[in-house]
C-alpha cells in the first residue's frame, strides 16, 4: 500500500500537500460502479462501542460480566495495545472510518463534518459498497447528527427505544433543554441533563440499544437471502453517559465488591491540562459542578457502567447468536472496537478526553476465518487507522492510496511478530488563552507526548511516562535530567513519524 509521508507534529504543509492529493486520487476511485462485482468473498460485521474501556473480561478483567464478547475473543484475535487516534467520539470514528489521522481529516471537535474538511475521500463502509457489497449502518458509526449517506446502500437506521425510561429523568431532560449547556471549562448547570445513570426494570428493548439489537438481527435475516456480500456496521451507545441498563444488568454486580480507582490523583509532574476537569460528567444531574466526585457517587457510577457494559454485551450476543444461527459465521469477518478509553476516577477524572492510555487504549477484537492465531492475544502495538486497510486486505478488495494505516492481517497469522515501533494519538487543548495541540507517541515502554502551541513547532510541555514501572502512568519523568537523552530520542521519533514506526520486519 502506498503510505503517506507524514509526521504527527510539525510537517503541516506536508500534511495539507498529502491531503489534496488523496482527494484526486478519491475522485477517480468513485468512479467504481455501485454495481459492481465484489472481489471480496467474505461478510463484515462490523461492531461500534461507546466509550468502552479495555477492563473487560477477555482484556483480564474479570469482575466485569462480558461473556458474549469473551467468547468473540475465543475465536479472533485480542490486540491488547490499540490504540485510537483521538479520544473523542467524532474524532476517533472519523480517523478509524476514513483511515486518515485528526491533522489530515482536520476533525478535532463533535461538530466538524469531514464531508467539509475531505470531501472527495472514500470511507470505508463507501470502499465495501463501490466494490460490491451492501453496507448497511445503524446506531452510532459516524458522530450522530452527521451521518454519511455515501457510505450505506439503504438509509441509516437507529433503535427505536428511550435514553431515559424513568419519568423523573425524562423531566430532567425537559427541563434541560431550556438550559445552556456546558462551556469551555465544562461547567452546566446540573439539571441540564437527567442523572448519569439509570435502572429501571425494563425489557431491555425498552432501552435504545435493546431495540438497535432487534433490528440487526433483522436485517441479518434480510441480508442472508440477498446475492451479494454485506457491510452490516452496528453501532451501541453504551457504556456511554447516561449509564443506563435494565435491572438485570445491575444486579449481576454487587456493589460492595467495585474497585475504586487505585490512582484518584493527577500525575505527579504532569501540566495541567495534561487531563481534564471532566466537564461532561458535569452535565448530570446530582454530579458536584467543581471538585471531585465523591466516594459514594463513585462506586454508583463504576456500579452503572458496568452494567451499561454487560448490557452491551448481552446485545452484541444476541446478534452473533443470530450470525451463528444463520449458518452465516464461517464467511463473515467480525470486528468489534471501542472508539477510545475512558477513566472511571484514575488520574482525579472522568471520562476521556485525553493523551493518557486510560483513554487512548481501547478494545479491539478481530475474528475472521482462517485465521492460524484464532483465540490468542497480541501486544502489537496497533492503531485505529489501522482497521480500513485490514478489512480491505481480509476481503480481497483494493487499498485505497489514502491510507494512512496499514493492514493488521499478519498478526493473525503470528501474534507475537515484531510489528510496530509505535502508535501515535493527538488532543487538542486550549489553556490560558493558548490553543494547544498534545501529539502523543507509543512505544513498547514509554508514553511520550509533546505539547504545542497549534500549526507551530514552539514546544510548552512534555510528558514521558515508563511504562515499565510505571504503567499506570502515575508520574511524568520528562524533567529529569538522567532522561535528557531518551527525551531527545523520543521526540525525535516523534518527529519521523508513524513511516518510520512500519514492523521492522517485512515477514512474519
Amino acid at each position: 500500500m502506498v503510505q503517506q509521508v507524514n509526521t504527527p507534529s510539525s510537517s503541516v504543509s506536508r500534511w495539507l500537500t498529502a491531503t489534496f492529493a488523496f482527494v484526486a486520487v478519491a475522485i477517480l476511485s468513485a468512479a467504481h460502479s455501485l454495481g459492481q462485482q465484489p472481489t471480496g468473498k467474505h461478510n463484515v460485521l462490523f461492531f461500534a462501542v461507546d466509550d468502552l474501556r479495555t477492563d473487560i473480561g477477555c482484556f483480564g478483567n474479570r469482575e466485569v460480566k462480558t461473556p458474549n464478547i469473551d467468547a468473540l475473543a475465543k475465536r479472533g484475535i485480542v490486540f491488547r495495545r490499540a490504540y485510537c487516534q483521538q479520544a473523542v467520539c467524532s474524532p476517533s470514528r472519523t480517523s478509524l472510518l476514513t483511515g486518515l489521522r485528526p491533522d489530515s481529516t482536520k476533525v478535532y471537535d463533535l461538530v466538524t463534518h469531514f464531508r467539509d474538511t475531505v470531501p472527495g475521500v472514500i470511507s470505508l463502509p463507501q470502499h465495501f459498497r463501490q466494490s460490491g457489497y451492501y453496507t448497511v449502518g445503524m446506531g452510532k458509526i459516524y458522530h450522530p447528527g452527521y451521518d454519511d449517506p455515501k457510505s450505506w446502500s439503504e438509509p441509516h437506521k437507529n433503535g427505536t427505544g428511550e435514553g431515559y425510561v424513568l419519568p423523573e429523568n425524562k423531566q430532567r431532560m425537559a427541563a434541560g433543554q431550556a438550559q445552556p449547556k456546558a462551556n469551555k471549562k465544562g461547567k452546566a448547570p446540573a439539571a441540564s441533563r437527567g442523572e448519569p445513570f439509570e435502572m429501571a426494570d425494563v425489557p431491555d428493548s425498552a432501552y435504545h440499544d435493546g431495540s438497535l439489537a432487534d433490528i440487526a438481527v433483522a436485517k441479518l435475516q434480510e441480508l442472508k437471502s440477498k446475492n451479494q456480500p454485506f457491510f452490516l456496521a452496528v453501532g451501541f451507545l453504551k457504556p456511554h453517559l447516561p449509564f443506563n441498563s435494565p435491572k438485570k444488568y445491575w444486579d449481576l454486580y454487587d456493589p460492595a465488591q467495585l474497585k475504586l480507582a487505585e490512582n484518584p490523583f493527577r500525575p505527579k509532574d504532569a501540566p495541567p491540562f495534561a487531563v481534564t476537569d471532566f466537564g461532561e460528567l458535569r452535565n448530570y444531574f446530582g454530579v458536584p459542578t467543581t471538585g471531585p466526585v465523591h466516594d459514594e457517587m463513585a462506586r454508583k457510577l463504576i456500579h452503572a457502567y458496568r452494567a451499561a457494559s454487560s448490557f452491551t454485551d448481552a446485545n452484541i450476543g444476541r446478534v452473533l447468536a443470530e450470525l451463528d444461527r444463520l449458518g452465516l459465521r464461517d464467511n463473515t469477518i467480525v470486528v468489534l472496537w471501542g472508539d477510545h478509553g475512558w477513566k472511571l476516577g484514575e488520574h482525579a477524572s472522568w471520562c476521556k478526553h485525553s493523551n493518557m492510555e486510560n483513554d487512548t487504549n481501547a478494545p479491539l477484537i478481530l475474528a475472521a476465518p482462517g485465521a492460524k492465531a484464532a483465540g490468542q492475544s497480541t501486544s502489537a502495538l496497533v492503531e485505529f487507522v489501522d482497521i480500513y486497510p485490514t478489512l480491505c486486505d481480509l476481503t480481497g478488495l483494493p487499498l485505497p492510496a489514502h491510507l494512512q494505516g496499514m493492514s493488521m492481517r499478519p498478526l493473525l497469522d503470528n501474534p507475537a511478530r515484531s510489528w510496530k515501533a509505535a502508535a501515535f494519538s493527538q488532543y487538542p487543548r486550549s489553556f490560558e488563552g493558548r490553543s494547544l495541540m498534545g501529539y502523543a507517541m507509543r512505544t513498547n515502554r514509554y508514553r511520550y507526548v509533546e505539547w504545542r502551541i497549534r500549526n507551530a513547532k514552539e514546544i510548552v510541555a512534555q510528558e514521558l511516562y515508563d511504562h515499565q514501572t510505571d504503567p499506570a502512568e502515575n508520574q511524568n519523568v520528562a524533567g529529569l535530567a538522567e532522561n535528557k537523552e531518551l527525551l531527545g530520542q523520543l521526540a525525535s521519533q516523534l518527529e519521523a513519524g508513524w513511516p518510520a514506526a512500519k514492523p521492522r520486519s517485512p515477514n512474519p
